[in-house]
């Protein structure tokens, strides 16, 4: 028993000294680590969808539309009337014709968008308006005379011409391929700080009743507009023109939120009619009408508000010589419905002067098509914005 004592002490001499000798110069063998677990972690992949989506840059967009856009700037030369007080014969009498009105120049700034090679040049009607001298300014500084080809101010739109080729036209896109929740640039020159590049989304189509122009079917967007960038440009994801900016609603005279441009359909029929003819021709029949309301669909036996009560008939015009009456509804135009008075404006503005139309009217509660020649409509231009918004 004795031995078997004193060899299991022996042998736990042995391995404790052998144990020592590891930890000192060895300790990894013996250091306790934890299990380990496996982990496979996924990377993930950025959005595979087109320019449209937030996470992907603009700035292939932007540099694709930056040098179709230009800075326009004008003179116009107005005079300022004299202080009553000093037509008095007094004063007149030692100063003479030096307190007579004086001419002073007043600058504008906009912005434009090239729309073909060879010069011309896409801007709004109010940028350019009354101006003796037009200046456009290229990306690339380049800066030349300009004169106005047309104006239509019932849109709000103009062309100008600069003589110049080779200029990079900006690329139109499809007509109704935008849609509300899109991603939208706003390209001009705003407070005349330089071009300027904005991104936003399309918050709402057709926008009408705003009192900014006769026509309106605006594009609304978030993207920031300010005073300077009208007649820039408001391109897709893509850098292809959906829109002209046009004006902002603001009480402030900047951007908050609300900016209207004029849809890439309206400012290209507009802009064709110009270059070819040097203005925009509507139909026209001679009638002043009001939109239905419920209470008045009602008194007239209507099962719903749809169609334009016709309020007044100009005596001579065409639809007065057609047989149109105060106080029957306009249903239809060459079968075209007529949803409200805006609907009809536009159907109405879109026949040719000349042709014949038929206009469908309800009148003591019997359908009757009639035939009238339209007629050429004359200029008019809304004078009173129903939301007070600012021409920028």
């Amino acid at each position: 028993m004795r031995k078997l004592w004193l060899l299991f002490a022996q042998s736990t001499t042995v391995a404790l000294g052998v144990l020592f000798i590891i930890v000192l110069f060895k300790p990894d063998l013996v250091r306790w680590q934890p299990q380990q677990q496996s982990l496979t972690l996924q990377q993930v992949q950025a959005p595979s969808g087109g320019a449209g989506t937030a996470s992907e840059s603009f700035a292939p967009a932007a540099q694709k539309v930056i040098p179709s856009v230009v800075n326009v700037f004008t003179q116009q030369k107005v005079r300022t009337p004299a202080h009553p007080a000093l037509q008095d014969p007094i004063f007149r009498y030692f100063f003479g014709d030096r307190l007579d009105e004086r001419p002073r120049e007043v600058s504008n700034l906009g912005s434009g968008v090239i729309v073909s090679a060879n010069g011309y040049i896409l801007t709004n009607h109010h940028v350019v308006e009354a101006a003796d001298e037009i200046q456009v300014a290229l990306a690339n500084g380049q800066t030349l005379p300009a004169r106005v080809v047309g104006a239509d101010p019932e849109t709000d739109l103009a062309v100008l011409k600069i003589d110049a080729n080779d200029l990079p036209a900006i690329t139109f896109a499809q007509i109704d391929s935008i849609q509300v929740g899109d991603w939208v640039l706003a390209v001009g020159n705003p407070f005349g700080v330089g071009q300027t590049v904005t991104a936003g989304i399309v918050s709402a189509l057709g926008r009408s009743r705003l009192g900014i122009n006769t026509f309106e079917n605006f594009i609304q967007t978030d993207a920031a507009i300010n005073p300077g960038n009208s007649g820039g440009a408001l391109v897709d994801a893509a850098g292809n023109l959906v829109g002209v900016n046009s004006a902002i609603y603001s009480r402030t005279g900047g951007s908050q939120g609300i900016g209207f441009a004029i849809p890439v359909s309206i400012a290209r029929q507009v802009m064709e009619q110009i270059i070819q003819s040097g203005r925009v021709t509507r139909g026209w029949v001679g009638i002043e009408v009001q939109d239905l309301t419920p209470e008045l669909a009602e008194s007239f036996s209507l099962k719903s508000a749809e169609g334009a009560l016709i309020a007044g008939v100009l005596k001579g015009g065409p639809a007065d010589a057609g047989g149109i009456r105060p106080g029957d509804i306009l249903l239809a135009v060459n079968g075209n419905k007529v949803s409200n008075s805006a609907s009809l404006l536009n159907l109405i503005a879109a026949l040719k002067p000349s042709d014949n139309t038929q206009l469908t009217v309800l009148r003591k509660q019997q359908s009757l098509d009639l035939k009238i020649q339209v007629g050429r409509r004359p200029m008019q231009r809304t004078l009173e914005p129903a939301l007070e918004p600012e021409l920028n």
